[in-house]
């Protein structure tokens, strides 16, 4: 995360001429560096391997769902890792090296919503047996409109956002440590992270997710040591930040200067760059879409084997996100007090020699920290870290867009589409994202982390609180209809890509240049826009539902939060598709399975001779034993029933509500601490 510097009255002049180009990345890394790295690689490749014998891939549910057999530890590590990618240590300490702690808000904000996903609307998706959030919308509205407007929306947002930004961040690091170009570089950890995100599903996912997890936080919190005892330990970085002043700047500017208010979270409502009505309301609610509504979170919870064991994932989550403000905003503030002149740099044209960038080179905080200060073999664990960082956001976005495509689009346009089918188009549409990822790489290098990156939050906010109004009018108002989900979600989402063109258009200025952006962009900041937005989208839903016709019993059962305790009715009970394909009475279906029997096993005998690469890639996708004539058998109805089941042992439950208690808590006295 990544803020616009204060405007500024100046010329864009400077103080003195640079005589020399700063080093930055003066050292690489060395052997025992690489031998680090070959490892990690080494470990994720048998975890994710491993990790495919723990459930059925060949089925929907194992595939995509993980088969809903995970403990609590793995979902929320799951939770952490997904959330943390590579954008984070690259743009949540660029941004304590360049305003102070104020985007440490998304942080703890997120640690609200991750309860409030598991205690408020997991139960209700729970209880509607969705395995997709467009699905879960399609089934409360009914229509096809807003799922396939949803659907297409989030792969919108994960493929020219998630995917650029956190591509961009990696390949900070890969050309800083390895002098690797950018398309090898990039182009080899998509294919570590698509095999086992083809080959083993959610299941491999989860898995690597917790492994990478625990890299993640040793490597980070082993450089916050080492940059708490090179600055000198706490007083030092608070009164070392304040003085950190480039000796090369615009004159009668603010250019360079620290913020006032850089160790508060909470600024002036009017000239801040975070103002705090917006921090408070404006920020919560894309941070609830993101948390509460977004595929790539939820499906994560969803493939939990009980709801209990899904509040214990969003219970370890939030607790381990309290760690990104100690292990990565500081380390970025101390990095701005230790190489002032290089990552504050406040001459366009001395920070286009540092990093390229003339907007500033705040965003090489956290690499000239590891680059810089970390002996060789903790350089290349940092070079873990980071490739852990950006395959687990990776492999998380993969999944879901995967799922999204095969259970929303594809299956809205093949109804009758078998179980093998489903299996096989979620594979190959995985493959076609790492396609698409390598061709935005371009776009992604010649932003060199400007506007891209820059503007990364301040899109969310354009586009994701109509999204949040909607699937909360959904969970929590009976009265929402289809007519008003999907008129506010049109306008909303047009008003809000209205100023999305704006804000590229009209850029902020330097803080050298005058503003001279148009009202509803100089006056008006984001987050005071996605109230502004939200309030919007939340008046259209309530008029629109009122004025048309109210949903029935049928429609809102088992699909809000006051009706998802209701009975189970006879007709969820039963497979549609797969069932109208067999046809006929019970007799002429053991007439068809004794068949399909016979036909599986003379296929089975028969494989080997027509093609052992085809047999090879069968095993490798776990889906080996799926013969054609096996595509229409029926899934037994027993499971799902178990999965949907909102039952808690009560000890159980005692014990993650206390916990809850506890972890709201320390949110609480952190955020008021910091405020």
């Amino acid at each position: 995360m990544t803020y616009k510097y204060a405007a500024g009255d100046g010329a864009p002049t400077t103080n003195m001429p640079p005589t020399q180009k700063p080093s930055f990345g003066s050292n690489t890394l060395v052997t025992v560096d690489i031998v680090v790295l070959v490892v990690y690689f080494l470990l994720v490749l048998a975890v994710g391997f491993l990790s495919m014998w723990r459930t059925k891939r060949s089925t929907v549910d194992g595939y995509f769902l993980a088969g809903k057999s995970m403990t609590w530890w793995p979902v929320g590590a799951s939770l952490f890792a997904s959330n943390i990618g590579s954008g984070h240590f690259i743009g949540l300490a660029g941004s304590g090296a360049a305003a102070g702690i104020g985007a440490i808000a998304y942080e703890w904000n997120g640690m609200f919503m991750v309860l409030l996903l598991g205690w408020l609307f997991l139960p209700i998706y729970i209880s509607s047996g969705v395995t997709t959030m467009p699905e879960y919308l399609q089934k409360r509205f009914g229509g096809r409109r807003t799922q396939l407007f949803i659907a297409v929306l989030s792969l919108f947002i994960y493929i020219f956002t998630k995917i650029s930004v956190d591509m961009y961040a990696g390949a900070v690091f890969i050309q800083l440590a390895l002098k690797w170009n950018i398309y090898l570089a990039v182009v080899l950890l998509l294919a570590v992270t698509a095999l086992y995100t083809v080959a083993g599903g959610l299941a491999a996912v989860i898995y690597t997710d917790a492994a990478q997890t625990a890299i993640m936080l040793a490597g980070a919190l082993t450089l916050m040591g080492f940059s708490f005892a090179e600055v000198g330990g706490w007083d030092a970085l608070m009164e070392g930040y304040f003085t950190a002043i480039p000796s090369v700047r615009v004159p009668n500017s603010t250019c360079g200067i620290p913020r006032d208010d850089s160790f508060h979270i909470f600024r002036d409502p009017v000239n801040s760059d975070l103002p705090w009505p917006g921090v408070i309301v404006g920020m919560s609610i894309p941070s609830m879409w993101y948390w509460c509504s977004d595929q790539v979170i939820v499906q994560r919870s969803l493939a939990a084997k009980t709801l209990t064991h899904a509040k214990g994932g969003s219970l370890l989550a939030a607790y381990l996100k309290v760690l990104p403000f100690f292990a990565i905003m500081l380390p970025g503030m101390i990095s701005r007090i230790l190489y002032t002149d290089e990552v504050a740099c406040a001459d366009p044209d001395l920070c286009k020699q540092i990093c390229g960038n003339s907007v500033g080179c705040s965003d090489i905080a956290y690499a000239k920290l590891v680059m810089e200060l970390l002996p060789a073999g903790l350089r290349g664990l940092m070079m873990a870290v980071m490739i852990a960082a950006l395959m687990s956001s990776l492999t998380s976005i993969f999944n879901s867009s995967s799922t999204i495509f095969t259970m929303d689009l594809w299956k809205s346009f093949r109804s009758h589409a078998s179980e093998w089918e489903l299996m096989i188009v979620g594979r190959v549409f995985v493959l076609v994202l790492v396609a698409v990822s390598v061709l935005w790489i371009p776009v992604v290098q010649a932003s060199q982390g400007g506007q891209l990156f820059i503007y990364i939050q301040s899109i969310s906010t354009y586009l994701q609180p109509p999204v949040s109004i909607i699937f909360l009018m959904g969970c929590f108002w009976k009265r929402t209809n289809e007519k008003g989900a999907f008129w506010g979600l049109a306008i909303g989402l047009t008003v809000g890509c209205i100023r999305m063109f704006l804000d590229f258009i009209y850029p902020a200025p330097l803080c050298f240049e005058e503003d001279d952006r148009p009202s509803v962009l100089k006056y008006v900041h984001y987050l005071y826009f996605s109230m502004l937005l939200s309030f919007i989208t939340l008046g259209v839903v309530v008029v629109v539902s009122l004025a048309t016709e109210e949903p029935s019993p049928e429609q809102i059962s088992r699909l809000t939060w006051f009706t998802r305790f209701d009975p189970v009715k006879p007709k969820e009970q039963v497979i549609p598709v797969e069932q109208r394909h067999t046809g006929g009475d019970a007799e002429s279906r053991n007439g068809q399975a004794g068949h399909q029997r016979r036909d599986s096993a003379s296929s089975a005998s028969s494989a080997p001779s027509q093609s052992r690469f085809i047999s090879a890639i069968y095993w490798l996708c776990g889906m080996e034993r799926r013969r054609e004539a096996d595509s229409n058998t029926v899934t037994p109805p027993a499971p799902e029933q178990i999965i949907c089941t909102l039952d808690e042992k009560p000890n159980l439950r005692h014990l993650v509500n206390s916990n809850l208690i506890i972890c709201l808590s320390v949110t609480v006295f952190i955020i008021g601490y910091w405020a």
